[in-house]
């Protein structure tokens, strides 16, 4: 029997991203990758690793022929061993190292950093809804990075009555099933909800030209992966804003007026209350998609 080294850690490669995959489902941080809905996806790619692996394991060892076939000068088919050692190393380094970081490296939550690099979290989607006319667009849709999407997937009738609720209540709790619709609808129509009250929670995004009371309560909107997250928030006003840190998260509650702010017309929350909490279990927030009949 001949054991071969190489056939050995490709298999040990194939287990350790199907463990992986598998221990981000156990421990719950698979949300901080991609988007809940595809976690079926991941759950299958887990399983397809598997698979390949106890693939794999037969091609470890292998009997030795008496009849080896012996290659003369000039012949010219593939026997697995053209690579450069080079280029092996290159090509294992690239598969070993997302395992070695994402076993090491707790996942991080996105946040003030990763919006300062993403652009201003204020204004980017105010622009999409002027530059494509807002108030004209259907309710039902929501333009998210130049493209116009469906809204986490519910019935026609439960979407209807979660925005009667935006409409009527007092106030408006910015809960995480309905963070998406909600925050769209009061940035297409925010002189609608002048005096209302909203209550939300969020990390705090400092940008430059904001006031000393000034701060954007800020969440991270992820379509299909933390690849296409975009942040979204409104802009808070109150006194201490200024001793509050970024990435601190908050929940506030304020009552919404609206300013100008880089050329856009915007809602404002003028905080009544304020209190620092710790980041939740879920820090992000999700598109919601209407089930069509």
């Amino acid at each position: 029997m001949t054991f071969h080294f190489q056939q050995a850690f490709r298999a040990v490669i194939l287990a350790a991203f199907a463990c992986f995959i598998m221990n981000l489902h156990l421990n719950g941080d698979i949300e901080k990758y991609v988007n809940p809905k595809y976690d079926l996806f991941s759950q299958t790619a887990a399983s397809v690793f598997f698979l390949l692996f106890f693939i794999q394991l037969f091609r470890i060892w292998s009997r030795k022929n008496k009849h080896e076939h012996h290659c003369h000068h000039g012949c010219s088919h593939d026997h697995g061993h053209s690579r450069s050692p080079v280029k092996k190393v290159i090509t294992y380094s690239i598969l070993i190292f997302p395992l070695i970081t994402g076993f090491l490296l707790p996942p991080q939550t996105l946040g003030a950093k990763v919006a300062a690099k993403k652009g201003t979290v204020l204004t980017s989607k105010r622009a999409e809804f002027q530059m494509q006319g807002e108030t004209e667009l259907d309710p039902s849709l929501y333009v998210h990075e130049g493209v116009v999407v469906d809204r986490k997937e519910i019935k026609q009738g439960e979407y209807e009555e979660n925005m009667k609720r935006l409409d009527n209540d007092h106030v408006i709790n910015m809960e995480d099933e309905v963070f998406e619709p909600y925050y769209g609808q009061i940035n297409a129509e925010p002189e609608k909800y002048i005096g209302r009250t909203v209550k939300m929670k969020g990390f705090v995004y400092k940008e430059e030209g904001f006031q000393s009371n000034q701060l954007a309560l800020t969440r991270f909107l992820i379509t299909h992966c933390i690849a296409d997250a975009s942040s979204i928030g409104f802009l808070t006003e109150f006194d201490e804003a200024y001793t509050v840190e970024q990435d601190t998260w908050l929940e506030i509650e304020g009552i919404i007026k609206v300013t100008q702010y880089d050329g856009f017309k915007m809602p404002i929350l003028k905080v009544t209350s304020w209190k620092i909490i710790s980041e939740p279990d879920e820090p992000y927030v999700y598109p919601v998609y209407i089930k069509i009949k």
